[in-house]
């Protein structure tokens, strides 16, 4: 209901039954039409499947806080509460509207459509919403996907949950949920940052927190400091049309300059600073790794550009990262400067390394080693630990530009084997 009345395509379909006692007629009338899933029983609540369409059925219910955790409830399903009853336990005024089927009649108990007009979220009952700490974050990524100000009561309500360290008992992949939603839903990401900033979220994420106040470069006299730069940045890309990499991305960016709180005469260990800021949100090693090098090499285009670097500097680039996707992340890290000398959004050392990558086939793949340890044993070499180095070597002086293909391989390595 709150998406229509946003003018927003929506493909959840929730559906709340009213008049039934019990939650098993539910599931045998719905498995009359279509598949029902029991995932949700027991919190009241059955998948249901119509051809390619999904649904959640539910009944209404009241819930009862007993423990910490989102899993600390008991669940009470009763059918014959009324709306107005059963919607007491939801967060916000704007999702807890409905519209009566039979009666054709739109339902809203807490005034939801005024909050709408007036870009307001608010919400419903102090006592039910502080029972899950985790509709603190879900009032970040309302604010920036809908451009709303938090009522003052309730902003007032999620400073004293963070304050009295509420969010402590919240499991990663909760808060990770609500970031990617943060992030991939809306046009303007940096408003909820700010509001993270504004409550004090960000000292459970003291990698961000730091970059507040550091300045985006000391050899200039820019105001600009890390954070408005890196909110910049998200903002930009958020406005980027690369939906199925999006979150793979936002994050890229969001990380690409953690590494300059610490900032010294030493060398920056980035790579440290960026796993032990997503591992507070994922578990997902596979994922964080690739997002490294992104970050590691996100200055390489404009470096390369600059110095033209040969086909070998590029060649070896392409072994550490995905130079398509690098430029991506580093097009936006340029367009989030404010002392860029091109006003335009083209970014050349950008436009330069991806041409000069397709020249040499390697835009989203490291060049292959023509050689493989088969071919050796072909040639009569019997299989040991020489194979690594010998096909090192023949890698290196492919990317020496001295070996083109498999022949031209095969004959260096014979007069190598000669010497």
């Amino acid at each position: 209901m709150r998406d229509f009345f946003l003018n927003l395509d929506s493909k959840d379909y929730d559906i709340e039954v009213y008049g039934l006692d019990k939650i098993k007629m539910l599931e045998n009338i719905l498995k009359k039409y279509g598949s029902v899933s029991l995932v949700g029983k027991s919190f009241g609540v059955l998948k249901f499947a119509y051809k390619k369409e999904k649904y959640d059925f539910s009944f209404p219910r009241l819930e009862e806080k007993i423990a910490k955790g989102h899993r600390g409830f008991n669940i009470f399903s009763n059918g014959n509460l009324d709306f107005k009853q059963a919607s007491l336990r939801r967060d916000f005024t704007i999702n807890a509207m409905g519209y009566d089927i039979e009666k054709k009649q739109f339902l809203d108990p807490f005034n939801a459509k005024e909050d709408i007009k007036n870009k307001i979220l608010r919400h419903i009952k102090d006592e039910t919403f502080i029972e899950d700490p985790l509709r603190v974050y879900r009032a970040v990524q309302f604010c920036a996907r809908f451009k709303y100000k938090l009522d003052p009561s309730t902003y007032k309500l999620c400073q004293t949950m963070v304050s009295n360290g509420s969010l402590e008992e919240l499991p990663k992949e909760r808060i990770f949920t609500e970031w990617n939603k943060l992030l991939l839903k809306s046009k303007q990401p940096s408003i909820g940052f700010e509001l993270m900033r504004d409550l004090n979220i960000l000292q459970y994420f003291p990698e961000l927190k730091a970059i507040i106040g550091i300045l985006e470069d000391k050899k200039t006299d820019l105001i600009d400091d890390v954070w408005t730069h890196t909110m910049r940045c998200i903002d930009i890309m958020a406005k980027q049309d690369n939906n199925h990499k999006k979150l793979y991305y936002m994050y890229a960016i969001l990380c690409h300059d953690l590494g300059k709180a610490q900032l010294t005469k030493q060398k920056i260990n980035n790579t440290n600073i960026i796993k032990t800021f997503l591992y507070r949100l994922s578990y997902e090693k596979k994922w964080i790794d690739s997002i490294l090098p992104l970050v590691d090499h996100h200055l390489k285009p404009s470096i390369f550009y600059k110095n033209r670097s040969n086909a070998k500097a590029i060649l070896k680039l392409a072994i550490d990262v995905n130079i398509e996707d690098l430029v991506i992340v580093a097009k936006v890290d340029f367009l989030g400067q404010l002392d860029k000398k091109n006003k335009t959004d083209i970014y050349e050392a950008g436009e330069w390394l991806l041409s000069e990558a397709q020249r040499l086939n390697v835009k989203n793949k490291a060049l292959k080693c023509v050689l493989q340890g088969r071919d050796l044993i072909k040639i009569g070499l019997k299989p040991s630990k020489e194979f690594k180095n010998i096909l090192s070597i023949i890698y290196e002086a492919q990317l020496d530009g001295k070996i083109k293909n498999k022949e031209e391989a095969l004959l260096f390595l014979k007069d190598r084997l000669n010497e």
